[in-house]
C-alpha cells in the first residue's frame, strides 16, 4: 500500500539530515557553498532525490557546479549511512543528487516580467498621445440612419 504522506515526511527528514551533515560533519571544501533545497522520496521509500544549489564564493564569482557534484558523489556513501542511522527505516533509500534549477528559472521569469512591464509602459505612453485612425466615434447612432425620427426606414 502506497503512503505518500509517509514519503513526504521521510523526504523532509532526509533533507534535514543531509543538510546538517554537509554543514557540520563532512569536511570536503567542494561542499562549502552547497545548499540543500528539497528532497523527494519515491512512494516505495527505496529512492531519494536530493536537490541542491551552489553559491559562488562571492556575489560576482560563478559557482563551481562540477566540483560540488563531484564532492556530493564522493560523500554519497557517508550521507546514506547517516540517513539510515537518522531515520530508522528498514531499508535506507539510495541517494541521488540533482542540481536545483528553480532559482535560475525564477530569475528568468523575473527578467521576462520586467521586460513585459517595460513594453507595457511604452505602449501606454504611445496610447496617451495617439489619435484615432478614422472618425472619433466610428459607431452609428440613431441620428445617422435614414428615415423618420423613430428609426424606421421610409
Amino acid at each position: 500500500m502506497v503512503d505518500s504522506a509517509r514519503a513526504a515526511r521521510l523526504a523532509k527528514r532526509i533533507s534535514s539530515i543531509v543538510a546538517s551533515a554537509i554543514g557540520t560533519e563532512i569536511k570536503d571544501p567542494r561542499l562549502a557553498h552547497v545548499t540543500i533545497t528539497d528532497a523527494r522520496v519515491t512512494n516505495d521509500l527505496h529512492d531519494a532525490t536530493i536537490f541542491y544549489t551552489v553559491m559562488g564564493e562571492s556575489i560576482d564569482a560563478e559557482p563551481d557546479y562540477d566540483a560540488a557534484a563531484a564532492g556530493l558523489a564522493k560523500a554519497t556513501g557517508i550521507l546514506r549511512s547517516k540517513v539510515g542511522a537518522g531515520t530508522g527505516v528498514r531499508f535506507t533509500p539510495t541517494l541521488t543528487f540533482a542540481l536545483d534549477t528553480v532559482p535560475d528559472a525564477a530569475r528568468q521569469m523575473e527578467e521576462l516580467v520586467a521586460r513585459a512591464r517595460a513594453n507595457d509602459e511604452l505602449v501606454a505612453r504611445q496610447a496617451a498621445t495617439a489619435t484615432p485612425a478614422g472618425e472619433a466615434d466610428p459607431y452609428r447612432s440613431r441620428d445617422d440612419e435614414p428615415g423618420d425620427e423613430d428609426g424606421s426606414p421610409e
